[in-house]
C-alpha cells in the first residue's frame, strides 16, 4: 500500500525483515507500484534476483518498464494465489530467500476515479484490482440476493448496520443500477443512524464489497499454503495487511505452521509427529507514529514475519 506519493508502508522494517543477501532470490507478491521492489533490488548485488506479480495490468506494466532496465527483475501478470505456479515456472520452487506480500489496494487504485474504490470523487462502481476478469463492484450489486450482501458487509466490512444498508441498497437497485461510487456512498450514508468520527459512513461498505469482488482473503489463504513449499531453508516470509481477518489468517498460519501437525489426544499409538516448518521472527510490528503522520494511509498497518526451517 502506498501513500500519494507512492511511498511504501513499513519499508525500512520490511526490509530488514526479509533479511536480504546480496545474491538471493526474492518474490514480491503484491507489486503495486514497485516502491518495495525498488528498494529491495538496490540491495541486491549483480547475481540476486527478484520475481514480482501482480494482478493489476496498471501495476504489471509499469513493472515492465522495470524489467527493462534492469535484468535481475521480472514481473508477471497474476493473482498472488499463483504464487507456486509462477514460481515453478521460472525455475525458483523452493529456492526464494524472501517472499513479501504487501496486502490492501494501493493508492494509484484508491486515487484514480475510474477504478472505483473510493468515493472521493465520483466513477463507475467497479472495485476489481484486475478490470479484465469477474464481476465488478457494480455487477455484484445488481444480483447479490439481500442476504448475502448483509453478510459481507458484516463479515467483510465489520459493518454493524449490514443489514439496514443492505435493505437501502436493494431497494434502490429496484429503481435504477448502483452503477457510480457517489450513488453507493449516499445510499449508505442515508441508511445509517450514526457514524464513526472521522470516517465517511461508507467506509465500512465499500472496504467489505472490494475484498468481496477481489476474493481477498481466498487470495491470502491459497497464498500463505503455498509458502512453505516456496521457501528456501532460512527464507523469510514477510506480510503487511490492512485488516484485522487479514491478519487474522497471516498470524493464525504463521502459529499452526510453527506447531508443525498435531495428532489427536486419545489415540492407543500415537506416531511420531511432524516438527513446524516455520518460525515465528519478532512480534507484531506496526508503523512508527512519525510514519503515520507522513502516511495516514500507514495508521492500519500490521507486519508479521516467519522463517522456514530446514
Amino acid at each position: 500500500m502506498t501513500d500519494l506519493a507512492h511511498t511504501p508502508v513499513l519499508l525500512e522494517e520490511s526490509l530488514q525483515a526479509l533479511a536480504i543477501k546480496p545474491s538471493g532470490v526474492y518474490l514480491d507478491g503484491t507489486f503495486g507500484r514497485g516502491g518495495h521492489a525498488r528498494a529491495l533490488l538496490a540491495r541486491l548485488g549483480p547475481g540476486g534476483r527478484l520475481l514480482a506479480i501482480d494482478r493489476d495490468p496498471a501495476a504489471v506494466a509499469q513493472g515492465e518498464v522495470l524489467a527493462r532496465l534492469d535484468p535481475r527483475f521480472a514481473i508477471v501478470h497474476a493473482p498472488f494465489s499463483r504464487l507456486a505456479g509462477v514460481a515453478r515456472e521460472a525455475g525458483v520452487l523452493g529456492a526464494v530467500d524472501g517472499l513479501l506480500l504487501d496486502l490492501g489496494v494501493s493508492s494509484p487504485q484508491l486515487d484514480e476515479a475510474e477504478r472505483g474504490f473510493g468515493f472521493g470523487v465520483d466513477g463507475p462502481l467497479d472495485m476489481r484490482m484486475d478490470p479484465t476478469s469477474g464481476l465488478s463492484a457494480a455487477e455484484w450489486l445488481a444480483q447479490a440476493p439481500e442476504p448475502e450482501i448483509a453478510r459481507v458487509l458484516h463479515e467483510l466490512g465489520e459493518e454493524r448496520f449490514a443489514r439496514r444498508i443492505a435493505r437501502a441498497l436493494v431497494r434502490a437497485r429496484a429503481q435504477a443500477p448502483i452503477a457510480t461510487t457517489k450513488r453507493l456512498a449516499e445510499l449508505v450514508a442515508a441508511a445509517v443512524p450514526t457514524r464513526e468520527p472521522g470516517k465517511h459512513a461508507a467506509t465500512r461498505t465499500f472496504q467489505a464489497i472490494r475484498m468481496r469482488v477481489n476474493g481477498e482473503l481466498d487470495e491470502l489463504r491459497v497464498a500463505l499454503g503455498a509458502v512453505c513449499d516456496l521457501l528456501a531453508a532460512g527464507g523469510r516470509l514477510v506480510v503487511i495487511s490492512f485488516h484485522s481477518l487479514e491478519d487474522r489468517i497471516v498470524k493464525r498460519f504463521i502459529r499452526d505452521e510453527a506447531r508443525g501437525e498435531r495428532l489427536p489426544r486419545g489415540l492407543p499409538v500415537r506416531g511420531v509427529e511432524a516438527a513446524g516448518r516455520l518460525r515465528p521472527v519478532g512480534k507484531l510490528v506496526r508503523p512508527s507514529a512519525a510514519e503515520v503522520v507522513a502516511n495516514p494511509r500507514a495508521r492500519s498497518a500490521l507486519m508479521r514475519v516467519a522463517e522456514r526451517l530446514a
